[in-house]
């Protein structure tokens, strides 16, 4: 919500042509953050995070590209869709639920990796020269100075004050198996060791609520933290709060807003990531559409729901940084 006004004139500014590639590789970071754009080794430069991309094999860049929904898999090694053909049928399904033209990109995609690279990095290019250049310099210096903070209290403090000032989610764990753990409280389960160059974490201006995490087999873990936060709306009336927690008291209804937050998902995608049937997302789905927590949207033959985050917001900022964490 803080960054509304930045969104609209910056995409207000943008030709037409520019616009619609954006568009068309939205799936990138629109439902979920490709691990593509969460480098585990940063550059001081564009290029050379660009050119770091360029040096990925195709079928790991696919598949990195390709794990953009819902899915339960993430922290399970899946095979490429360039070899796998049910990895290939999942994929392509999962495009034509979001309409033809995410099906065409994907299709583009898998019948041309190395064509879709170089497209995808000359539009990263000219978002760049556009827009990106003219605000990485206006953030670059509290982001600099934030990391910067944060490296010195591991320095001085140690990683459990590192983590703690870095965002209330993390935390420290000593197992009993002699090990150290980070936690991360989010509405999602998955591990992953850090090992080799470690944990990398990135801070971002613009990522409020998110904290985003790559932590897929054979990825080096990245965490990237908001450094600030805007207010958010006053909560609505007691008696329509009350109506939406009750809605909001089942487990399995918190985790379906989760993946709801990030984009609209059929009622078998939901089923599919969380191991129920069709029937009870349905009803889960129902409960929420009553209280008011969601708008439903037909395209073709499928069925998209999708969370309204600005009734979800007037909850109050705990619950919307749960369910966007």
């Amino acid at each position: 919500p803080g960054h509304h006004g930045w969104a609209t004139a910056t995409a207000a500014s943008l030709k037409p042509d520019l616009a619609d590639r954006l568009c068309e590789a939205d799936f990138l970071w629109g439902t979920a953050r490709s691990d593509l754009l969460l480098p585990s080794a940063p550059g001081a430069t564009l290029a050379e995070e660009l050119d770091a991309l360029d040096r990925i094999d195709d079928e790991a860049f696919v598949a990195a590209a390709f794990e953009i929904s819902c899915s339960a898999s993430y922290d399970r090694p899946t095979r490429s869709p360039l070899v796998d053909r049910d990895e290939r049928d999942r994929v392509r399904d999962m495009a034509r639920a979001r309409g033809p033209r995410q099906l065409a990109f994907v299709d583009r995609m898998l019948v041309d990796p190395d064509g879709l690279r170089v497209w995808l990095r000359r539009l990263l290019e000219d978002c760049h020269q556009v827009f990106f250049a003219d605000t990485w310099q206006r953030v670059r210096v509290q982001l600099a100075a934030d990391a910067r903070h944060k490296g010195e209290l591991l320095q001085r403090k140690g990683l459990a004050e590192a983590l703690t000032a870095t965002s209330a989610a993390l935390s420290l764990e000593q197992g009993a198996d002699g090990r150290t753990r980070v936690l991360v409280d989010k509405l999602a389960a998955g591990r992953t060791t850090a090992h080799g160059s470690g944990l990398t974490l990135i801070p971002t201006t613009f990522g409020w609520p998110h904290l985003l995490l790559v932590h897929a087999p054979g990825w080096p873990p990245v965490i990237q933290y908001p450094v600030a936060g805007p207010e958010l709306a006053p909560p609505a009336a007691l008696q329509l709060v009350q109506q939406r927690l009750e809605a909001l008291a089942h487990p399995m209804r918190m985790r379906i807003c989760r993946t709801l937050a990030r984009g609209p998902h059929t009622t078998g995608e939901l089923a599919e990531a969380y191991a129920i049937t069709p029937p009870e997302v349905s009803r889960h789905i129902a409960v929420l559409k009553k209280a008011g927590l969601l708008h439903t949207r037909r395209r073709g033959r499928y069925v998209l729901h999708q969370l309204e985050l600005a009734t979800v917001a007037r909850l109050g900022s705990d619950f919307l940084e749960g369910v966007l964490r």
